[in-house]
């Protein structure tokens, strides 16, 4: 079995692979945009603070943005799972590439999350892809971080978030917001990884996703192997991508409804359903949009 096969989404790629007005905004590490499987996407670098294009192809920020765009919009046929290559992805690095290659998941100061959220919704995003860890966590950043969360619900943008894999019980200011969609990682029986965060809320609002042992693009000429929450992310978020580009009318709150309640009724529970890609599909046909 696939990671694709996990959540169902053979059949809503061979629909479609996006479509270009619908925009991601990638808040990761850099992306190594020389890579010849991403040599088609449509890739917007962000221009100002950290390089959107990978200076050091081994750093752990430069392997993880490459590793995730890669599962979004690489080549069909490619290594990676390639869900959405039609899309537009703006890339909005908030890893810098000098960290340590021993950390696992390069992490980001609220203020700097909230300042990379608004710049992708000032540059067209209707999705983000955030795959953050939060790091020296303050009331001021928490509050200015709250604030770009609202924005992006305030414009009917979705952020779709890692729950985190410090294998803990509880929620942070980011899986606990209504407007995320917090993703848990899981095998490909859609067993929950055990180093997933749960809570309350991530059971509530969030979705299970693909999280190991996932292929996608490395930097050094061959496919990498990954795992964790922040790999399970883009499953989601294409997802969400390609739903949108079949049903454009639909709103943030319909495409959200489809994908985190289509394919199960909700428990009270910490766990989060499993994605279903093809039951979100089915259950958006059967809604009335407005043009």
């Amino acid at each position: 079995m696939s990671p694709l096969d996990t959540v169902n989404l053979a059949a809503l790629m061979g629909r479609t692979s996006g479509k270009r007005q619908l925009t991601i905004g990638l808040i990761d590490g850099p992306v190594l945009y020389e890579h010849p499987d991403l040599a088609s996407a449509h890739l917007i670098p962000y221009e100002g603070g950290v390089s959107a294009s990978c200076r050091q192809t081994s750093s752990v920020a430069c392997l993880h943005g490459t590793f995730v765009a890669g599962v979004l919009c690489a080549r069909r046929g490619s290594p990676a799972p390639a869900i959405c290559p039609d899309c537009t992805l703006v890339v909005r690095p908030i890893f810098a590439e000098h960290l340590l290659r021993e950390e696992q998941i390069p992490s980001a100061s609220p203020h700097a999350l909230a300042i990379a959220i608004l710049d992708c919704l000032a540059r067209g995003a209707r999705l983000i892809n955030l795959s953050a860890a939060l790091a020296t966590p303050s009331m001021e950043g928490e509050f200015v971080l709250e604030e770009a969360l609202n924005q992006a619900a305030r414009v009917g943008a979705l952020v779709v978030a890692a729950a985190g894999n410090q294998g803990t019980l509880g929620s942070s200011i980011i899986t606990r917001h209504t407007g995320v969609i917090p993703v848990v990682a899981c095998d490909l029986n859609g067993n929950p990884d055990n180093a997933s965060n749960l809570g309350s809320s991530v059971g509530k609002r969030g979705l299970r996703a693909p999280g190991v042992s996932v292929t996608s693009l490395g930097t050094a000429g061959h496919p990498l192997v990954m795992g964790g929450t922040s790999v399970a992310v883009p499953f989601v978020t294409g997802t969400i991508a390609l739903l949108w580009s079949e049903f454009p009318h639909a709103t943030g709150t319909d495409i959200k409804l489809a994908v985190t309640q289509a394919s199960t009724r909700r428990r009270a529970s910490v766990v989060p359903p499993l994605l279903d890609a093809e039951s979100a599909y089915q259950a958006l046909r059967t809604m009335k949009f407005r043009s």
